[in-house]
């Protein structure tokens, strides 16, 4: 009203000096002040009048015409099942959110006939043929959960080639396509901003530790950060094993009937127990926090296959337990990088020793923010779901990754299958004399210092076993010690090696 009054000429008439005639025409002045307010706002303010807005929340699309962003879902099992189910309870929020409609417009399936856990949106429909969701040019987003490579690849494709967004959780496609999906989204949008449209956007939240946000905070929280190394429990199956193996006792072939009972091992688990399902994640992490391109072929992989209940036995002894790792770090000031999969002795009161059960753990250690820890489930159908569901509502609001979805490579970086750590060596023998002495010449001989020497008091000859804890070593140099001290005839069986993940483990 100050303002309006401010601009208003107000007559000579009113300006009164009198104290009870001042208060007269104070109030004569505010009503026609008011009467000025209302007349520059025209009707919005008439009695009877319908208000001019609404502070309500939408609660559809049709009510007050929301844009609709409409979404071909390729995959209706368990993670597309919890995707329909998400965006169905927070449609309205989602709404309120974006400005926009998430409608999930069809689910593509192998079978149609087959019943599904989940309630088909209002005006879904089941469909069975790929082209039904692609060539559809009402719809704007592919989400691909159906899993797999091959056809996965396909859809993937072809969605951005038909100017759709896509969202996936794919982690072998994307570990095992990388550049080609990179060089095709940045084709697809050079031509999309040639012609003048909107450019497309690839999400893939869910396809690294499902419902742990790490691909986000890698693409926009280290930006002015170098990174130094990334290490994780990224596999919930394994981890599983492995707390039971360490706090029940059990043997392996126990924990994996008990995570094949639970649901977490697939029918064949070689993939989450030979370290491959891990292998494609760090791959992906990899890209992101060192801009490295590397085959996932050439990263060195070892599973939990080869662990014993001898094995926790003697981390017991050491002050720790035992996880299957993912880890890559920088190894000199030159862009080296160094990447592995494989158990690792890890302390007591280390942050990632006490992440048990089928929970997913990301380190990652920086100039920065010194160490940075990101813990949850890192699968299953709510949390993977919610991670795809996250990605779709990123992209109705309009945050662009577009233009670097892998972040920008870095030409100094270069892998190399070598670093130095601590190593634990677990070596199985018959009684021989000079066992000792030939372990300490074969290490000497390839530059190997020793710390110590374990071993527990023997219960049955078949398992007889005894451990070296190396000081700080090339993996080149372990690898020749283990191989040399194979072919020794008191050497019974493969011997073991990881490695220790800190420098401080003592």
């Amino acid at each position: 009203l100050l303002t309006v009054h401010s601009e208003a000429k107000v007559p000579p008439v009113y300006q009164q000096h009198s104290t009870t005639q001042g208060a007269f025409n104070m109030m004569s002045l505010l009503k026609i002040s008011t009467l000025f307010v209302l007349a520059r706002l025209g009707g919005a303010f008439a009695p009877f009048s319908r208000p001019a807005f609404s502070t309500s929340q939408p609660t559809s699309s049709s009510s007050l015409h929301v844009e609709s962003l409409r979404v071909g879902l390729v995959g209706g099992g368990t993670v597309g099942g919890g995707i329909v189910e998400i965006v169905a309870k927070n449609k309205a929020k989602f709404e309120g959110m974006t400005g926009k409609s998430l409608d999930i417009c069809k689910v593509c399936v192998k079978d149609a006939s087959k019943s599904r856990d989940f309630d088909l949106p209002h005006g879904c429909s089941i469909v069975t043929s790929f082209d039904e969701v692609l060539k559809d040019d009402s719809i704007d987003m592919v989400v691909e959960v159906m899993g797999g490579v091959t056809a996965a690849k396909d859809v993937v494709y072809q969605g951005l080639k038909e100017g759709k967004h896509v969202v996936t959780a794919n982690k072998a496609l994307i570990a095992a396509y990388l550049p080609e999906i990179e060089k095709l989204l940045t084709e697809t949008n050079a031509k999309r901003e040639k012609d003048g449209a909107e450019p497309v956007e690839f999400r893939y939240e869910a396809a690294v530790c499902g419902g742990i946000p790490i691909i986000r905070s890698m693409q926009s929280d280290f930006v002015g950060d170098d990174i130094d190394m990334v290490s994780g429990i990224i596999n919930g199956c394994t981890n599983f094993m492995l707390t039971s193996m360490d706090r029940d006792g059990q043997t392996y072939d126990e924990a994996l009937s008990k995570a094949s009972e639970l649901g977490y091992a697939e029918a064949d688990p070689t993939l989450d127990v030979g370290g491959f399902d891990a292998r494609s994640k760090l791959r992906i992490l990899m890209r992101l926090a060192f801009g490295l391109e590397v085959n996932e072929d050439e990263i060195s992989c070892r599973g939990i296959t080869d662990l014993t209940k001898l094995d926790f036995e003697y981390a017991k002894m050491m002050g720790g337990t035992i996880k299957l790792l993912g880890v890559s770090k920088r190894v000199d000031e030159n862009g080296k990088i160094a990447a592995f999969v494989s158990p690792c002795y890890v302390k007591t009161d280390d942050s990632l020793s006490s992440v048990n059960g089928a929970t997913n753990a990301v380190e990652v250690i920086s100039s920065n923010l010194v160490s940075s820890i990101y813990i949850g489930q890192g699968a299953g159908r709510y949390p993977t779901a919610n991670s795809c569901v996250n990605d779709m509502v990123a992209v109705a609001r309009g945050d662009e990754t577009s233009a670097c979805a892998f972040n920008p490579g870095s030409p100094d970086a270069t892998f190399v299958n070598n670093y130095d750590s601590v190593f634990y060596l677990r070596l199985g023998y018959r009684d021989a004399l000079g066992i000792t002495r030939q372990c300490g010449e074969i290490c000497e001989k390839h530059g190997v210092s020793i710390h110590s020497i374990l071993q527990n008091p023997v219960t049955s000859r078949d398992d007889a076993a005894f451990v070296i804890i190396t000081e700080k070593v090339p993996l080149a140099s372990v690898k020749k010690v283990m191989a040399d001290i194979e072919t020794l005839d008191w050497c019974r069986g493969s011997a073991f090696f990881m490695p220790v993940l800190r420098e401080d483990w003592v």
